[in-house]
Order: structure tokens, then sequence, then C-alpha cells
């Protein structure tokens, strides 16, 4: 049995834990969750800044947000495995110590291409958090009503980190400056590493398995040329490079699939995944479920953090701060699920969060944003009260769907499924909004005898339009902020369609699936 999916095993302490110790020790993993949930949305508020400030492209724009989770998703298994040889503890503070001195390094990259490689660092480093996450709840809180509580403020702190990250992000773009975003790693790890120690037990396996390298290369070569051939595929269309780029990814996909099985079945190999987890319907619902909750808050709040920017003409603050309802509705929402499952069938309340998503995105794709973004921030609020109820229950399944040996596995899944529904919220409806965008973005012919050295990165990115809004006379200026709106708007308003059909289909096979969940006790 693979090391990632041996028994959970807490080290004995020298005096027993009371109550209060143990609620301490949530407290603290709570900042490793917030850190990892900051930094995936924190930059979003910052992408006009760093367009403006680094020249970057619209793919590049991508690529910065989506290096991140790419390779933090790629390798969480892997280092869940890593996890259980030498402590999930030890690791979570070695994870802590190195994502915080990236962060300050690559606060200063001076190029789009430094900062992608920075993100890059900082998901290797937030691969080693996420797995000890869930892992150590479990052992700290092994009684079901408990653990549950304790799961559902553990999504509440995910989801509110997402959302909190903009805010973060928005207040000190405007009063610092980009960089300065990915400086709140910082503040954020000290507690951890000065309390963690005395409050937080390690856990570790008694008899870990060998970890697998070569299943984790394969796990990053099916990860890494699939999302980029998405990009691509959506960005310029059909073309043999993002084919190609597919075709690469989804063969080695199949062959870590065939890998695993293959070591599943040997007496003398230890696989890096155990694939049987999957035969459980309730558990495979779940995961989908919490993919494609995150899936739908990150495309959502990247549209919507260049709307209020550079469509409204909101400061990187304020656009934070309009936010800030739609957070509490999160932490609300995940918290207020946990007794209302003792009534409800928990299928039933996953299928009912997944489906306000999809009304969410109704009312965006319906919707007319011409008129200020009260239509936005509303579909925000009622996004999050549905993700917040779906993600925390469909955690607390995929614990309870598999047996308490299987819990480290289980926890590392369920992070995956967090991180790659980040990123492919961000890689397909985003690279759907960009590939709209300069579809339909018409430069008047005026402007682009104005400005011919501005006039490609117009047609590139909604931040490089407005860039050159600034440097033309009133009347051009206000026509190319018009195109602009125009094209973007278009982008959105399919973009939004598509999740809405997504989201929708999601609400009904949750329902279908998960009908025979008994209501908690």
């Amino acid at each position: 049995m693979s090391s990632a999916l041996s028994t959970t095993v807490t080290l004995p302490t020298q005096t027993p834990r009371a109550p209060w110790q143990d609620w301490l020790a949530l407290t603290l993993l709570m900042f490793p969750v917030l850190l990892v949930a900051v930094d995936n949305t924190a930059l979003t508020f910052a992408l006009p800044a760093i367009a403006r400030s680094l020249d970057a492209t619209g793919v590049q724009l991508l690529w910065i947000i989506d290096s991140y989770p790419l390779v933090l998703a790629g390798l969480l298994v892997a280092m869940g495995s890593l996890g259980d040889r030498i402590g999930r503890r030890r690791l979570l503070f070695v994870g802590s110590t190195g994502f915080a001195a990236v962060s300050a390094v690559t606060a200063f990259a001076p190029s789009a291409e430094g900062l992608i490689a920075g993100r890059a660092g900082l998901g290797f480093f937030g691969a080693m958090l996420m797995p000890s996450t869930l892992s150590l709840i479990r052992n700290i809180f092994p009684q079901p009503n408990r653990r549950r509580l304790a799961v559902a403020i553990w999504a509440a702190g995910f989801s509110g980190g997402a959302a909190l990250g903009p805010i973060f992000g928005g207040w000190l773009v405007e009063h610092l400056w980009w960089g300065a975003v990915l400086l709140v790693a910082i503040p954020i790890v000290l507690p951890l590493l000065a309390f963690g120690p005395a409050l937080i037990p390690e856990s570790r396996d008694p008899k870990p398995g060998t970890v697998d390298a070569p299943s984790i290369v394969l796990s990053l070569l099916a990860m890494v040329p699939t999302v980029y051939g998405i990009k691509m595929l959506a960005t310029h269309g059909v073309a043999p490079g993002p084919l190609a780029a597919l075709a690469v990814g989804l063969v080695m996909g199949y062959t870590f699939v065939r890998r695993q099985r293959r070591l599943a079945a040997s007496a003398s190999a230890t696989p890096l995944l155990d694939l049987s987890l999957f035969d459980n319907p309730v558990f495979s619902t779940a995961i989908i479920a919490n993919v494609l909750a995150l899936f739908s808050y990150n495309g959502f709040i990247l549209f919507l953090a260049q709307h209020l920017q550079l469509l409204e003409g909101q400061s990187p603050s304020a656009s934070g701060m309009a936010m800030v309802p739609a957070l509490i509705a999160t932490v609300v929402a995940g918290l207020l699920v946990v007794p209302l499952v003792r009534q409800v069938r928990p299928g039933l309340v996953v299928a009912g969060g997944l489906l306000l998503s999809a009304a969410a995105y109704g009312l965006v794709a319906l919707g007319d944003h011409s008129s200020g973004p009260g239509v936005l921030l509303t579909a925000l609020l009622v996004l999050c009260v549905g993700v917040g109820a779906a993600e925390t229950i469909s955690n607390d399944l995929i614990l309870g769907a598999v047996p308490a040996a299987k819990s480290g596995a289980a926890a590392a899944i369920s992070e995956t499924g967090y991180e790659v529904g980040s990123l492919l919220g961000t890689a397909i409806l985003g690279s759907i909004l960009t590939a709209s965008y300069q579809h339909n973005f018409q430069l008047p012919d005026a402007a682009l005898l104005a400005a011919p050295a501005a006039a490609h990165q117009a047609g590139e990115t909604l931040a490089g339009a407005e860039e050159l809004a600034q440097t033309l006379p009133g009347p051009l200026a206000e026509a190319v902020t018009a195109a602009a709106r125009a094209a973007f708007d278009s982008g959105v308003h399919i973009t939004a369609a598509i999740a809405l059909v997504l989201m929708a289909a999601v609400s009904v096979l949750a329902a279908v699936i998960l009908r025979k969940v008994p209501t908690a006790h």
C-alpha cells in the first residue's frame, strides 16, 4: 500500500491534550490554509498593475496565475507521501519557511517570466503545506461531530482566504506596489512557526512505503502539457502545437493511471496513488463537486477583478472591499450547513450549493453589465453561498467515504481537487474570456494610426486597451474604451453561459449519486 494511503498515526504526547489545545492547534492549521488560499487569488486584483509594470501579454498573465496551482496540484500527492515518511508537521514547517522565502524573492521579479518562475517555486513549497492539514485535523479530532465542525472551519478558511486574497491584494497594490501582495506570506507563517511545535501533534506512518519517483514525473508530465494545450486552444484556436501538447498530456495521464494500477497489483511495489478510492461513487462525486465549486469561484473572480478595476474605474482596494459581503457569505454558509445536514441529506445540500453557483452564472449570462457592478456583485454573493455550502459538506463526505486507514490519501486527493479546480477555473474560463476578447476587439483606425506601438497590447488584454486609451485624446479614448468594454463583456457572457451549463449538470449529478447518503448524526 502506498505511503500516501497508509494509516495515520499520531505520535504520543507527554501529557493528555485538553480541548482548548485541540482548537488552538486548529487555529494554527488555518494559517497554512489561508496562505495557500490567499496566494491563489491575491494576485488577481494586481493583474492590471502587473500588466503595466512588466508588459505582460494576455497568455503571460494567465500563466502568472496558473503556474502556482499547476505545480501545487501536480506535487500534492508526492508531498503527502514525503510527509508520511518525515512527519506531516515537520513538512508543514519546511514548506512554510520555504514559501515565505520564495515569496520575498518573487516580490521583486523584474519580468513576467521571472514572476511566472517564482510562482512555480511557490507552488513547490505550497504543495508541502496542504497535504498535512486535513490529515492532522483527522488526528486531532477523531470524534465525527467535532471533526465535521473542524472540517467546516477548514473549508471556511480556504474559501475565506480565497476571497481575502483580492482584498489584501487590492489594498496593497493601491498603497504600495504589486510585489507587496507576495510579502503577505511572511506575517502569515510566523504564528505557525512560533507556536506550532508546542500545539500541533506530529503524525507519520511508522512503516511508509518507498516514494515512486517515476509516478511523480508522470503526474507532472500529464498536468502541465494538458493545461498548456487547453490554454493555447482557447486562446489561439486549433493548431498543431496546442493539439500536440494536449495529446502528450493525455498520453502521460493514461500512462500514470496504468502504472498506479500495475503497482497496486504487485506485492512488492507501492503505488503513489490508490486509484481504487475512486471506485466509491460517493467519494468520486464529492471530489467532482469540490473541483467544480472552486472552478466556478476562481473563474468568476478572474473576470470580476478586471471588470471592477478597468471598466468600472474602481481602485484595487475599493474593488477588494466590494467583495467583503461575499467573503462573509462564504464563511457563514460553510458553518451553517454543519447543523443543516442533521436534518437534510448531505447530497441535497451539495447539489443545492452547486445549483446556487449555476444561478449566479445565470445572472451574469443574462444580466446587463453596463449599468454598474451591481449585477456582478449580487451574482458573486449567490455564488459564494453555494460554494461555501457545497465544498464544506463534500469534504466531510470525502473523509467519511473511505476507511480510516486511507484518510491521508483522501485528504491529499481532496486538496488536489481544490487546486485542480482553481487551476481549471482560470485556465479554461480565463482562456475562453481572453480568446473572446481578442476575437471581438475592434480597435478604431484612428487609434491604430495614433499609437501603432501600443495597438498590439490593446488587442491582447483589457489592461492594454485601457492603457492605450489614457494616451489618446478624449473622443478617441472613449472609442477605444467602448470597443474594449464591448469585447470584454461579450467574453464574459459566453464564459458565464458555459459555466452555467456545467454547474447545473454537476448539481444534477450530485443529487442523483449522493441521494442515499444518510443525514449526519
